[in-house]
Protein backbone atom coordinates (compact mmCIF):
# COMPACT_ATOMS: atom_id res chain seq x y z
CA UNK A 1 0.00 0.00 0.00
CA UNK A 2 1.55 3.49 -1.13
CA UNK A 3 2.54 5.79 1.91
CA UNK A 4 0.50 3.95 4.28
CA UNK A 5 0.84 1.50 7.15
CA UNK A 6 -1.35 -0.41 8.81
CA UNK A 7 -1.85 -2.10 12.04
CA UNK A 8 -4.81 -3.85 13.98
CA UNK A 9 -4.88 -3.71 17.55
CA UNK A 10 -6.57 -6.15 19.95
CA UNK A 11 -6.75 -3.70 22.73
CA UNK A 12 -10.43 -2.53 23.22
CA UNK A 13 -11.17 1.20 22.24
CA UNK A 14 -11.92 3.48 24.78
CA UNK A 15 -15.65 4.70 24.51
CA UNK A 16 -15.27 8.34 25.83
CA UNK A 17 -16.95 10.47 24.16
CA UNK A 18 -16.11 13.14 22.28
CA UNK A 19 -16.88 17.06 22.52
CA UNK A 20 -19.62 18.65 20.44
CA UNK A 21 -19.12 21.67 18.74
CA UNK A 22 -19.70 24.87 19.76
CA UNK A 23 -20.19 28.42 18.29
CA UNK A 24 -17.73 30.29 20.65
CA UNK A 25 -14.56 29.17 23.48
CA UNK A 26 -15.06 27.43 25.92
CA UNK A 27 -15.58 29.88 29.16
CA UNK A 28 -17.81 32.37 26.75
CA UNK A 29 -14.62 34.26 24.88
CA UNK A 30 -16.09 37.45 23.99
CA UNK A 31 -14.52 39.81 20.50
CA UNK A 32 -12.31 41.74 23.71
CA UNK A 33 -11.32 38.56 25.71
CA UNK A 34 -7.55 38.68 24.22
CA UNK A 35 -4.37 40.65 24.06
CA UNK A 36 -3.84 42.63 20.79
CA UNK A 37 -0.86 42.88 20.48
CA UNK A 38 1.86 39.92 20.08
CA UNK A 39 4.87 42.35 20.19
CA UNK A 40 3.79 42.60 24.13
CA UNK A 41 5.47 40.35 26.77
CA UNK A 42 1.47 38.59 27.10
CA UNK A 43 0.81 35.93 23.86
CA UNK A 44 -3.11 35.00 23.88
CA UNK A 45 -3.26 31.83 21.41
CA UNK A 46 -6.88 30.05 20.49
CA UNK A 47 -6.34 26.57 20.87
CA UNK A 48 -8.52 22.89 20.56
CA UNK A 49 -8.70 21.30 23.57
CA UNK A 50 -6.21 17.99 22.53
CA UNK A 51 -3.54 17.99 21.92
CA UNK A 52 -3.52 22.07 21.46
CA UNK A 53 -4.56 23.38 24.10
CA UNK A 54 -2.37 20.98 26.24
CA UNK A 55 0.68 21.17 24.31
CA UNK A 56 0.62 25.07 24.90
CA UNK A 57 -0.35 24.32 28.99
CA UNK A 58 2.30 21.62 29.97
CA UNK A 59 4.76 22.45 27.67
CA UNK A 60 5.26 26.10 25.77
CA UNK A 61 3.66 28.21 29.02
CA UNK A 62 6.70 27.16 31.33
CA UNK A 63 9.32 28.00 28.75
CA UNK A 64 7.69 31.21 27.71
CA UNK A 65 7.34 32.30 31.29
CA UNK A 66 11.42 31.90 31.39
CA UNK A 67 11.73 34.57 28.74
CA UNK A 68 8.71 36.77 30.62
CA UNK A 69 6.30 35.83 28.12
CA UNK A 70 2.83 35.13 29.44
CA UNK A 71 1.25 32.56 27.68
CA UNK A 72 -2.70 32.73 27.81
CA UNK A 73 -4.74 29.56 26.36
CA UNK A 74 -8.01 30.14 25.09
CA UNK A 75 -10.17 27.07 24.33
CA UNK A 76 -12.54 26.30 21.59
CA UNK A 77 -14.71 23.38 20.46
CA UNK A 78 -14.94 24.35 16.51
CA UNK A 79 -12.97 25.17 13.64
CA UNK A 80 -14.62 28.79 12.40
CA UNK A 81 -14.50 30.76 15.49
CA UNK A 82 -10.97 30.93 16.36
CA UNK A 83 -9.88 32.70 12.83
CA UNK A 84 -12.50 34.91 13.57
CA UNK A 85 -11.43 36.08 16.36
CA UNK A 86 -7.46 36.13 15.89
CA UNK A 87 -8.55 38.39 12.53
CA UNK A 88 -10.50 40.62 14.71
CA UNK A 89 -7.25 40.38 17.33
CA UNK A 90 -9.23 39.36 19.96
CA UNK A 91 -6.24 36.57 20.49
CA UNK A 92 -2.83 37.00 18.81
CA UNK A 93 -2.65 33.42 17.30
CA UNK A 94 -4.19 30.22 16.46
CA UNK A 95 -3.53 26.81 17.05
CA UNK A 96 -5.53 23.81 16.01
CA UNK A 97 -5.90 23.76 12.03
CA UNK A 98 -3.52 22.53 9.16
CA UNK A 99 -2.18 24.46 6.51
CA UNK A 100 -4.69 23.13 3.77
CA UNK A 101 -7.89 23.94 5.92
CA UNK A 102 -6.55 28.34 6.49
CA UNK A 103 -5.90 28.28 2.87
CA UNK A 104 -9.24 27.07 2.33
CA UNK A 105 -10.45 29.49 5.07
CA UNK A 106 -8.37 32.49 3.38
CA UNK A 107 -10.28 31.82 -0.12
CA UNK A 108 -13.79 31.34 1.34
CA UNK A 109 -13.63 34.38 3.79
CA UNK A 110 -11.46 36.99 2.03
CA UNK A 111 -8.82 36.31 4.83
CA UNK A 112 -5.23 37.29 5.14
CA UNK A 113 -4.50 35.10 7.91
CA UNK A 114 -0.98 33.51 7.71
CA UNK A 115 1.27 30.56 8.83
CA UNK A 116 4.05 31.55 11.50
CA UNK A 117 5.21 27.83 11.70
CA UNK A 118 4.88 23.92 10.91
CA UNK A 119 4.13 22.20 14.48
CA UNK A 120 2.92 18.91 14.26
CA UNK A 121 0.93 16.38 12.11
CA UNK A 122 -2.22 14.24 13.61
CA UNK A 123 -2.28 11.34 11.41
CA UNK A 124 -5.73 10.59 9.95
CA UNK A 125 -7.14 6.77 10.69
CA UNK A 126 -9.49 4.28 10.13
CA UNK A 127 -11.11 3.10 13.33
CA UNK A 128 -13.79 -0.06 13.04
CA UNK A 129 -16.93 0.32 13.43
CA UNK A 130 -19.41 -2.72 13.13
CA UNK A 131 -16.60 -4.22 10.53
CA UNK A 132 -13.36 -4.39 11.72
CA UNK A 133 -10.77 -6.24 8.46
CA UNK A 134 -10.73 -4.19 5.40
CA UNK A 135 -8.84 -6.79 3.43
CA UNK A 136 -12.12 -8.32 3.75
CA UNK A 137 -14.16 -5.35 3.36
CA UNK A 138 -18.06 -6.11 2.51
CA UNK A 139 -19.57 -4.80 -0.81
CA UNK A 140 -22.12 -1.95 -0.32
CA UNK A 141 -20.03 -1.67 3.62
CA UNK A 142 -20.55 2.25 5.08
CA UNK A 143 -17.48 4.31 6.55
CA UNK A 144 -18.04 7.92 7.70
CA UNK A 145 -16.23 10.88 7.00
CA UNK A 146 -15.71 14.48 8.03
CA UNK A 147 -17.75 16.55 5.68
CA UNK A 148 -15.09 20.02 6.21
CA UNK A 149 -13.42 20.22 2.34
CA UNK A 150 -10.17 19.66 3.28
CA UNK A 151 -10.86 16.94 5.93
CA UNK A 152 -12.67 15.07 3.30
CA UNK A 153 -10.25 15.35 0.81
CA UNK A 154 -7.70 13.66 3.19
CA UNK A 155 -10.01 11.22 4.49
CA UNK A 156 -10.93 10.16 0.76
CA UNK A 157 -6.75 10.18 0.16
CA UNK A 158 -6.17 7.63 2.79
CA UNK A 159 -8.83 5.29 1.44
CA UNK A 160 -7.60 5.42 -2.25
CA UNK A 161 -4.09 4.86 -1.05
CA UNK A 162 -5.09 2.26 0.70
CA UNK A 163 -6.71 0.04 -2.95
CA UNK A 164 -10.24 0.98 -1.88
CA UNK A 165 -11.20 3.89 -4.24
CA UNK A 166 -9.76 5.58 -7.05
CA UNK A 167 -10.46 9.56 -7.11
CA UNK A 168 -10.77 11.03 -10.70
CA UNK A 169 -7.96 13.43 -9.80
CA UNK A 170 -5.69 11.24 -7.23
CA UNK A 171 -4.06 14.05 -5.73
CA UNK A 172 -7.04 16.15 -4.65
CA UNK A 173 -7.21 17.87 -1.28
CA UNK A 174 -10.61 18.36 -1.63
CA UNK A 175 -12.23 15.68 -3.49
CA UNK A 176 -15.64 14.42 -2.31
CA UNK A 177 -17.73 11.31 -3.12
CA UNK A 178 -18.21 12.74 -6.39
CA UNK A 179 -15.11 12.55 -7.53
CA UNK A 180 -14.79 8.93 -6.93
CA UNK A 181 -14.37 7.47 -10.42
CA UNK A 182 -13.63 3.58 -9.51
CA UNK A 183 -15.61 2.29 -6.25
CA UNK A 184 -15.13 -1.70 -6.86
CA UNK A 185 -16.90 -2.52 -4.01
CA UNK A 186 -19.57 0.33 -3.67
CA UNK A 187 -19.12 1.30 -0.75
CA UNK A 188 -21.23 4.26 0.89
CA UNK A 189 -20.07 7.14 2.81
CA UNK A 190 -21.65 9.01 5.57
CA UNK A 191 -20.28 12.66 5.60
CA UNK A 192 -20.23 13.77 9.10
CA UNK A 193 -19.23 17.01 11.45
CA UNK A 194 -15.77 16.29 12.07
CA UNK A 195 -16.43 15.74 15.96
CA UNK A 196 -19.25 13.62 15.48
CA UNK A 197 -17.36 10.59 14.00
CA UNK A 198 -16.11 9.06 17.07
CA UNK A 199 -19.43 8.55 18.30
CA UNK A 200 -21.15 7.23 14.75
CA UNK A 201 -18.80 3.85 15.05
CA UNK A 202 -21.45 1.82 16.35
CA UNK A 203 -23.81 2.58 13.17
CA UNK A 204 -21.11 2.67 10.16
CA UNK A 205 -18.75 -0.39 8.95
CA UNK A 206 -15.29 2.12 9.59
CA UNK A 207 -14.55 5.67 10.49
CA UNK A 208 -11.97 7.80 8.87
CA UNK A 209 -11.07 9.99 12.18
CA UNK A 210 -9.61 13.26 12.72
CA UNK A 211 -6.29 12.57 15.02
CA UNK A 212 -7.55 15.55 17.81
CA UNK A 213 -10.94 13.91 17.60
CA UNK A 214 -9.89 10.52 18.10
CA UNK A 215 -7.68 11.47 20.79
CA UNK A 216 -10.51 13.44 22.42
CA UNK A 217 -12.27 10.78 22.05
CA UNK A 218 -9.67 7.60 23.51
CA UNK A 219 -8.75 6.36 19.97
CA UNK A 220 -5.29 6.15 19.16
CA UNK A 221 -3.58 5.53 16.15
CA UNK A 222 -1.91 2.14 17.52
CA UNK A 223 -5.62 0.95 17.56
CA UNK A 224 -6.79 2.20 13.81
CA UNK A 225 -6.77 -0.49 11.15
CA UNK A 226 -4.81 2.03 8.93
CA UNK A 227 -3.21 5.27 8.97
CA UNK A 228 -0.94 7.80 7.52
CA UNK A 229 2.74 7.37 7.39
CA UNK A 230 5.36 9.54 7.94
CA UNK A 231 6.02 10.28 4.39
CA UNK A 232 3.05 10.83 2.97
CA UNK A 233 1.66 14.08 2.17
CA UNK A 234 -0.03 14.48 5.98
CA UNK A 235 3.34 16.31 6.63
CA UNK A 236 3.72 19.08 3.80
CA UNK A 237 0.05 19.58 3.53
CA UNK A 238 -1.71 18.77 6.93
CA UNK A 239 0.73 19.91 9.16
CA UNK A 240 -1.03 22.02 11.97
CA UNK A 241 0.34 24.98 12.69
CA UNK A 242 0.78 28.84 14.64
CA UNK A 243 -1.33 30.93 12.78
CA UNK A 244 -1.55 34.78 12.86
CA UNK A 245 -2.97 37.63 11.00
CA UNK A 246 -0.43 38.66 8.63
CA UNK A 247 2.41 41.12 9.83
CA UNK A 248 2.71 39.40 12.92
CA UNK A 249 4.91 36.28 12.66
CA UNK A 250 7.73 38.07 13.36
CA UNK A 251 6.76 39.44 16.39
CA UNK A 252 8.60 38.80 19.46
CA UNK A 253 5.94 36.64 21.46
CA UNK A 254 4.72 34.75 18.39
CA UNK A 255 8.81 33.70 17.13
CA UNK A 256 9.35 32.75 20.99
CA UNK A 257 6.36 30.04 20.64
CA UNK A 258 7.19 28.94 17.55
CA UNK A 259 11.02 28.28 18.48
CA UNK A 260 9.55 26.70 21.30
CA UNK A 261 7.67 24.11 19.46
CA UNK A 262 10.33 23.05 17.14
CA UNK A 263 13.23 22.34 19.12
CA UNK A 264 14.07 18.88 20.24
CA UNK A 265 13.06 19.00 23.53
CA UNK A 266 9.28 19.38 21.89
CA UNK A 267 10.08 16.00 19.90
CA UNK A 268 10.71 14.03 23.22
CA UNK A 269 7.50 15.70 25.02
CA UNK A 270 5.66 14.23 22.13
CA UNK A 271 7.21 11.26 21.79
CA UNK A 272 6.40 10.59 25.56
CA UNK A 273 3.07 12.27 25.89
CA UNK A 274 1.33 11.00 22.33
CA UNK A 275 3.04 8.59 21.13
CA UNK A 276 2.37 7.90 17.34
CA UNK A 277 -0.95 10.15 18.07
CA UNK A 278 1.20 13.05 17.69
CA UNK A 279 4.35 13.44 15.46
CA UNK A 280 6.74 16.61 14.94
CA UNK A 281 6.07 18.17 11.19
CA UNK A 282 9.42 19.82 11.36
Amino acid sequence: MNNFTTSISRRSLLASACAGLGLVALGGLTACGGSSSSDSNVLTVAASPVPHAEILTDFAAPLLAKEGIELKVKEYTDYIQPNKDTTSGAVDANYFQHITYLENYNAENGTDLVSAGLIHYEPFAVYAGTSNDLDAIADGATIAVPNDPTNEGRALLLLQDLGLITLSDPENLEATPKDIKDNPHNLKFQELEAAALPRALSSVDFAVINGNYAIEAGYHVPDALAHESSDSLAVEKYANIICVAKGNEDSKAVKALVKTLTSDDFKAYLEENYGEDVLPAF
